[in-house]
């Protein structure tokens, strides 16, 4: 694929990765999350959309188009505008979405370039994708953020739209492979922070296989001083509602509505569970 569905690119971002870096969203993807903060990234088209702001005491409309196609020199252009906070911050490039596996060819692109460029790759990350796919990004990709957010297929179908079997086998692939992943659990008030599934996501992640070294057969990171994990390390994301206004805005039902921001204090006693059973635990980012 020659070019891209973007749908934006944020620049001097502190919570995609380390360091300093530039995210760039996919517009696409398979899940229909009921959380989903970036409703826009679902459609694999350009979207047209009206935008209402306010400018001194005074209400207008402006027309947007939401995804834009390019190419992999348009988006190396953005990345590398900042490369000197990459090098002093130990920062890089984020794609995101979406599901930037769903553009898969040209994802691959955009990581090979990066790499020929010494830059930093990491992979935000549902994880719905094949196993061939999972296998072929993965040698490309210095760090995985990867969702894991409900284990009982049933309840993954119901609030996502699709069966969580790739997911879960893809996750467990990576760690086997000895890849850099860090777990990221977005905490849903009533839906993914059940005690059912607390206890189904603790049993899980204590039978991922976590090698002591990597493994022979399958090719390393281009860029090898990164390495892997030697603990799982988990980040918990607390449920925020900033996305309301998108799904007025795209005429998108929100089945979240009226459901208040989950204030990080309040995942502290489920950090201390996460904690006890020896991974590292962050609350956001």
């Amino acid at each position: 694929m020659n070019k891209g569905l973007i749908f934006d690119i944020r620049r001097f971002s502190v919570h995609d990765g380390p360091g300093i870096r530039t995210t760039v969203f996919f517009k696409g993807c398979p899940l229909t999350c009921w959380w989903c903060h970036n409703p826009e990234s679902r459609d694999i088209r350009p979207e047209q959309s009206t935008k209402h702001l306010a400018l001194d005491g005074r209400s207008f409309e402006r027309e947007e188009t939401t995804g834009r196609w390019m190419s992999v020199e348009e988006v190396m252009q953005e990345i590398l505008q900042d490369r000197i906070f990459y090098d002093e911050s130990d920062g890089g490039v984020t794609f995101s979405g979406g599901e930037p596996m769903l553009q898969e060819g040209f994802l691959i692109k955009l990581l090979k370039e990066c790499h020929e460029q010494g830059i930093h790759t990491t992979l935000d990350t549902s994880g719905f994708a094949s196993i061939a796919s999972i296998e072929k990004i993965a040698n490309w990709v210095d760090l995985f953020l990867y969702d894991l957010k409900i284990i009982h297929d049933e309840m993954h179908i119901k609030y996502t739209g699709e069966s969580n079997q790739s997911i879960l086998e893809n996750l467990k692939f990576l760690y086997t492979s000895g890849k850099n992943v860090i777990l990221r659990f977005p905490v849903i008030p009533g839906i993914t922070d059940t005690p059912e599934n607390i206890r189904d996501l603790k049993e899980f992640i204590t039978h991922l296989q976590i090698p002591t070294s990597p493994n022979p057969d399958i090719p390393t990171s281009p860029n090898p001083q990164i390495p892997a994990s030697p603990n799982p390390h988990i980040s918990l994301l607390p449920y925020h509602a900033m996305a309301r206004e998108k799904y007025r805005r795209f005429c998108m039902s929100n089945p979240m509505e009226g459901i208040p921001n989950l204030k990080p204090e309040a995942l502290g006693s489920l950090k201390t569970v996460f904690e006890s059973m020896g991974l590292t635990v962050s609350i956001g980012g």
